[in-house]
């Protein structure tokens, strides 16, 4: 407790990690905030970890503010118990052990969630690992699944397949039925690729994965502008392009033409700003679909790195140099 000299009463206090400003990793601050307080149909999870995602670097720089109504403070993913249930939550109790997708709040010590937001902790995955999962689970599951619509038998192609999205969804196509392709930009992180399923490999740095792979029917890009002309030609008829990043820049040229003669489809699409209900009906999908293949051994989490929570800073710089294999995790300190 500490006071609050505004009106002189105390108030409950937790740490979280806050930004002093827009920049590099070193404006990242482990520093004590108000306790977050569950509404109507939200929970109050005492947090294990949090995951790193490239959203949240953008929002450290001042490129990426959280929607309208979350928490400014960075992480869009979390694990934990819950401490705290909010007025008309049914299914869950106090204690129970869970992942979750948030819009912000993931780099503290507590975080509230929307109900709809919460999962489970899958069988066989430990709380701390659990935090990899629901970011990648829902970003994956959404647009390779829902979106994309991959089947048995079509072929599957991911950019960055040695990171978080990536090493997640190398294995879903793959349990799924699919011949999996992948870009990354070093032999030995697409040997990695290779052990988790990965068919079709190509280094990005010395090979063209449009006559390596010669036809995709769902693509799953983070590259952006840069990629955008290349990935239609990729594309197979009737081909989807799901495009989850701008990391290769903001605007392209979209050949058309090409576009038009083989039917493709070209889908942009975010997950953070999306509704709760939009949020829950994927996550609904997930636990219903993904969550078994999780808790087979068919699905595994793939962590790179384990960073304490108030140095997230240097957990950000790791991300940043694209040498960690899967996800970094950020595991609160007790």
């Amino acid at each position: 407790m500490v006071p609050d000299l505004s009106n002189g009463i105390t108030v409950d206090c937790m740490r979280a990690i806050t930004v002093r400003e827009p920049g590099g990793p070193d404006v990242l601050e482990w520093t004590e905030v108000q306790d977050p307080s569950p509404g109507r149909g939200e929970v109050l999870i005492d947090v294990a970890a949090s995951a790193v995602n490239r959203a949240d670097l953008l929002q450290r720089q001042g490129l990426y503010p959280p929607p309208k109504g979350a928490s400014e403070i960075i992480g869009l993913e979390c694990s934990g118990t819950i401490a705290e249930i909010g007025e008309g939550v049914t299914g869950w109790n106090v204690g129970d052990e869970v992942c979750a997708l948030l819009a912000g709040g993931g780099y503290a010590e507590k975080v509230v969630v929307p109900a709809p937001q919460l999962l489970p902790v899958p069988k066989g995955v430990d709380l701390v690992t659990a935090a990899s999962l629901p970011e990648v689970a829902c970003t994956v599951w959404s647009n390779v699944v829902m979106d994309g619509r991959l089947k048995l038998g079509e072929t599957f192609l991911v950019h960055g397949g040695a990171g978080g999205i990536g090493t997640h969804a190398i294995q879903v196509a793959k349990a799924l039925g699919a011949t999996v392709a992948v870009t990354a930009g070093s032999d030995e992180r697409l040997q990695k690729c290779a052990e988790l399923g990965a068919d079709i490999t190509v280094n990005y740095k010395t090979q063209d994965f449009v006559a390596e792979v010669k036809q995709a029917d769902v693509v799953l890009d983070n590259m952006g502008a840069s990629y955008l002309s290349r990935n239609i030609d990729v594309l197979a008829p009737d081909g989807r392009l799901m495009i989850i990043g701008m990391q290769g820049g903001v605007k392209g040229e979209l050949p058309i033409g090409k576009l038009l003669a083989k039917r493709a489809s070209v889908m942009g699409t975010g997950l953070r700003g999306r509704s709760v209900e939009n949020k829950g009906a994927i996550v609904a999908q997930v636990r219903e679909h993904l969550w078994p293949l999780v808790e087979s051994g068919a699905v595994k989490p793939v962590v790179g790195q384990v960073v304490p929570m108030s140095d997230a800073a240097e957990a950000h710089r790791l991300l940043e140099s694209s040498t960690v294999f899967g996800k970094v995790l950020l595991k609160r300190e007790r």
